[in-house]
């Protein structure tokens, strides 16, 4: 009886604690949010019309490994850092956050390095550590680089929490990663999937999502070192996950959603003219989503490009769309990737071996080509079995570098992280 009543005392001082903590979470007086940074003026325009660019590469090259949930960042001269999570499995116990550099001269991708474990993660953080995912990484406007990542001590990905690592060398060191303090309850389940928005005083708007008691999307409000100053609600209920943010003047952006509920299997859309304090309620898009990520980045004619798969059900095609700032003309511009059966069925290994000809075996550089025997064999064996192939295309993210040339990485057939580039010169070619 003794242990049954301190128990229930320790309960019910548990449960006051945390009321009180999350009232003074939510008590403390609304911030004013700095205007969106403007992007730094481009390198000054050729003298003849450009060329239209459009290419595509790989950018990981370990061939054992499941690798997801890329992101991409510009550096400067041209060069660019990717990173993405690898292990045997999404979840597993030996997924790391790697990454690998492009150089612009050479037009090829480096070796992998690997910048977090679950053990530096455990001895930055001073916590157990279960599970890493979702890499974001992105230069601010004072040139540091940031680096977040989730990870997970407890339970599935609704157990979630948000690392931070920053560079002030471009990459080539790295703080420890220390865990942000984004939720009064135990701190779970918070994640990271998108770009985060820079603020013209340095300050940083990282957009999140939840998956404990509900799916909804959040604007994290960051200090110029990473740390927390407040949050707000982009959407409530449990239909919206992984918000991407276009800002388009100062104090006005768009956040697309990935849609998670069982109704219109579409894409949901919310506004903000504050510079992220208030959200509108979200509304679904012309185009389909079936609960998968989605990408977004703004053009210099105002208007959107957005990665995703438009699809009702499956991520075997991965289309890019251009639209007006108000979201109400859609253009299908290109199919960046897609199954060569056109519902997405299982295909013939004779389909297969056409489409990995020596053509898309080239694309990644001559630094590639020996790894080639090693390609065919883990590609075959990842996406052919005895009833068929299929491919998956999934998890855009996008970045535009200050010379004009966006840049897309996404999950290849969660065997490697492809890489797309485009100039302005091509996006007016398809339209």
């Amino acid at each position: 009886m003794r242990t049954l009543s301190f128990r229930l005392v320790f309960s019910v001082g548990s449960l006051l604690l945390a009321i009180i903590f999350f009232a003074a979470w939510r008590s403390h007086p609304p911030h004013v949010l700095a205007d969106f940074a403007e992007a730094k003026a481009p390198e000054p325009a050729p003298i003849h019309e450009p060329a239209a660019i459009y290419t595509s590469r790989f950018v990981s090259s370990h061939l054992d490994d499941f690798v997801h949930s890329s992101s991409v960042t510009a550096l400067p001269g041209g060069n660019l850092m990717a990173v993405w999570f690898a292990g045997t499995r999404e979840g597993a116990a030996d997924v790391q956050v790697r990454a690998s550099r492009f150089d612009a001269s050479s037009g090829e991708w480096g070796a992998e390095q690997v910048l977090a474990t679950r053990d530096s993660t455990r001895i930055g953080t001073r916590k157990h550590i279960r599970k890493l995912g979702n890499p974001v990484i992105a230069m601010a406007p004072d040139n540091r680089l940031w680096l977040f990542y989730v990870s997970v001590s407890v339970g599935g990905w609704a157990g979630s929490a948000i690392n931070a690592m920053v560079s002030d060398d471009l990459g080539r060191s790295w703080s420890s990663p220390r865990q942000l303090i984004t939720s009064p309850f135990f701190n779970i389940s918070t994640l990271v999937r998108a770009a985060p928005v820079f603020h013209a005083d340095g300050s940083i708007g990282l957009p999140i999502y939840h998956e404990f008691l509900g799916k909804f999307a959040e604007y994290l409000y960051l200090s110029a070192d990473g740390e927390v100053i407040d949050k707000f609600r982009i959407s409530r209920g449990t239909n919206a996950l992984q918000p991407t943010i276009v800002p388009q003047d100062a104090r006005r952006a768009v956040a697309m959603l990935r849609y998670a509920g069982n109704v219109h299997h579409r894409v949901l859309a919310s506004r903000t003219e504050d510079a992220g304090q208030t959200w509108s309620e979200p509304h679904p898009l012309e185009p389909a989503n079936p609960n998968s990520s989605l990408a977004a980045v703004g053009t210099p004619d105002d208007g959107v490009l957005v990665a995703l798969n438009d699809l009702r059900d499956g991520r075997f095609k991965l289309s890019l769309y251009g639209t007006d700032a108000g979201l109400t003309d859609w253009r299908n511009l290109v199919e960046l990737d897609q199954s060569p059966d056109p519902l997405g069925k299982a295909f013939s290994p004779e389909a297969y071996r056409q489409i990995i000809g020596e053509d898309f075996r080239a694309s990644s550089g001559a630094r590639r080509l020996p790894l080639e025997q090693g390609f065919l064999s883990n590609l075959d064996y990842r996406v052919c079995k005895p009833a068929g192939c299929e491919f998956e295309y999934e998890y855009p993210y996008f970045s535009r570098s200050l010379d004009g040339m966006y840049h897309l990485v996404y999950s290849w057939n969660n065997t490697f992280i492809k890489h797309v580039s485009f100039n302005d010169a091509w996006l007016a070619e398809q339209r």
